[in-house]
């Protein structure tokens, strides 16, 4: 099943995704952000959770500060309750997601709302352009039923949340950087063709099953970096599938980043702890 996609994209390079750690302690698995992939611009990092040991998530990630990007939560499985600096505070569950651009700065804590089954989600670092960094923080909160769910043909179900496909067109919208953000399930021999637009980076995150990627074979918990082109051929391997299909756009400008902060010079990045440290970011009024 195809969107009428010419050009197809190959497949670049397939990294098995790092074992890691991050928050109090939450067992991860990190594609982006390693030392074998520092960034893909205008991709930070990647990480997944799944896991079903409660030990390896339930102290979650205590309150921490973000300037100059944005953050990208999937839930696929399990629920993690969010509370921020501006008296925002919610549970996102199965299939739901949180866009956050942090701008200027926010804090905020995430922390599973159970204690026991599976825990199963995606946090992406996204970069935003240097006439953006200081802009005031911005949420897009999807609940499941908001997210568009559809079948473009047998064995195909897709969940899109930002970007446009098979005339259907994802919740998420003003993002600079024109992403693309699908969850794709392919039983066994399934295969479609998303469209991607040229010049986008773009990869493709497999977390259960296996997939071909552009006649590429992709284990679980491997991220296939996808050359240019303006699509990629998916097929469902021997168990079926899933995996994240990401792209957006490059932006081609000076990083320069530290922990939770990304900004685009060295005096901006020391701005921001200085902020921080001073209790200039945004925080909610005392009760």
């Amino acid at each position: 099943m195809s969107d009428a996609v010419s050009n197809l994209r190959n497949v670049a390079k397939v990294l098995r995704a790092m074992d890691t750690s991050d928050g109090a302690g939450v067992s991860l698995k990190r594609s982006i952000g390693t030392p074998e992939l520092d960034m893909l611009d205008p991709f930070l990092m990647l990480d997944s959770i799944s896991t079903d040991n409660a030990d390896e998530y339930i102290a979650g990630f205590p309150e921490h500060p973000h300037r100059g990007f944005e953050t990208v939560t999937y839930m696929v499985e399990g629920a993690m309750r969010h509370q921020d600096s501006m008296g925002n505070e919610g549970v996102l569950r199965s299939g739901g997601a949180q866009w956050m651009t942090a701008g200027s700065g926010i804090v905020h804590s995430e922390k599973p709302e159970q204690e026991g089954g599976l825990l199963q989600g995606f946090q992406l670092w996204i970069n935003l352009p240097a006439k953006d960094k200081m802009i005031d923080p911005r949420y897009q909160n999807l609940e499941p039923n908001e997210v568009q769910e559809f079948s473009p043909g047998k064995g195909v179900n897709l969940r899109l949340l930002a970007g446009e496909m098979f005339d259907k067109t994802g919740p998420i919208n003003g993002i600079s950087t024109n992403p693309v953000f699908v969850d794709v399930k392919l039983d066994a021999g399934a295969e479609v063709t998303i469209p991607l637009p040229k010049g986008h980076a773009a990869v493709v995150y497999v977390f259960i099953g296996d997939a071909v990627v552009a006649q590429k074979d992709v284990p679980t918990h491997h991220l296939a970096v996808l050359a240019n082109g303006e699509g990629v051929t998916l097929t469902g391997g021997e168990d079926g599938g899933r995996m994240l299909v990401i792209a957006a756009r490059p932006l081609r400008e000076e990083v320069v980043r530290y922990g939770p902060f990304v900004m685009s010079s060295k005096k901006d990045l020391m701005q921001a702890f200085d902020d921080f440290q001073n209790g200039n970011f945004v925080r909610k009024a005392a009760s």
